[in-house]
């Protein structure tokens, strides 16, 4: 009779035993897919503006050739703005790096466009119209995307930084992102209002 109680007794340790390390085990599995899934956001959420960036890259030889028809004199701000386009296509580097490269880029594309302020036949030109709006319809694509993988990164470092993940993250080697951040010096200087 002790022996029946006492094996009763080990069953019961046992079967609770292996249902804490069950439970264990399903907590680790959890919080490891949810990395997982905020990893696999990032990467895809980083390819949308791959792509988006790519349309950019696309678009811009045909904006210049456009150009240079109506302001073939211009040639150094041209070769500046496919300079520009090149460097930034060409790196494949950190979004911090890719980031400076697009921001000489969208400098260069700037000085296009106010130079197109100065041929009235260009500013009319339908090809270059359209070629203009493509391309800013383009620039709110990379926008939104920009922003859907920023918050992509920072739900991925919250996931990495906050407890009990963190103890996870730090098992497997999950890494933060850095954010995708073009510098667009215009926005954060105040406004001016003149009468």
């Amino acid at each position: 009779m002790i022996i029946t109680m006492l094996a009763q007794v080990e069953l019961i340790s046992l079967a609770i035993v292996g249902g804490a390390v069950l439970l264990v085990v399903v907590i680790v599995a959890g919080l490891y897919n949810g990395l997982v899934r905020a990893r696999n956001a990032c990467d895809e959420s980083w390819a949308d503006i791959d792509t988006e960036l790519r349309r950019r890259y696309d678009l811009i030889p045909n904006l210049v050739e456009t150009v240079k028809g109506y302001a073939a004199h211009e040639k150094e701000t041209l070769e500046r703005v496919i300079q520009a386009r090149n460097t930034a296509m060409a790196n494949h580097g950190s979004p911090e790096s890719q980031a400076k490269d697009e921001n000489m880029l969208v400098g260069a594309l700037r000085q296009l466009f106010a130079l197109a302020e100065s041929y009235p036949d260009l500013k009319a030109n339908q090809n270059f119209l359209s070629l203009q709006q493509e391309l800013a319809n383009t620039e709110n694509r990379i926008q939104r995307s920009r922003r859907f993988y920023n918050a992509n990164v920072r739900d991925l470092s919250n996931r990495i930084q906050v407890f009990p993940s963190n103890v996870i993250a730090s098992m497997f080697s999950f890494t933060t992102r850095e954010y995708f951040e073009i510098e667009e010096a215009a926005a954060r200087e105040p406004v001016k209002v003149q009468f």
